[in-house]
């Protein structure tokens, strides 16, 4: 099973991006999606930014993952 995950882009140089993912930051390819901006959110997968997201949903999608991360006792 593939998952992605939507990050918030916080620096961007040339075709890499800086995403916050949870506190967490790392550097991820640009280079498949178009038109990315300093705060907009992409769904990561592997290091790529696959598609830009909308902000509300991508919150809430986070919402979501933290929220079965605390069900799980870990």
């Amino acid at each position: 099973m593939c998952l992605a995950m939507p990050a918030e882009v916080i620096a961007i140089e040339g075709e890499t991006g800086r995403v916050n993912l949870g506190g967490v930051q790392k550097e991820i390819s640009l280079a498949l999606v178009e038109d990315v901006q300093v705060g907009d959110f992409v769904l990561i997968h592997v290091g790529y930014a696959l598609d830009k997201m909308n902000p509300r949903e991508a919150e809430r999608t986070l919402a979501r993952f933290a929220a079965a991360d605390r069900g799980s006792g870990e």
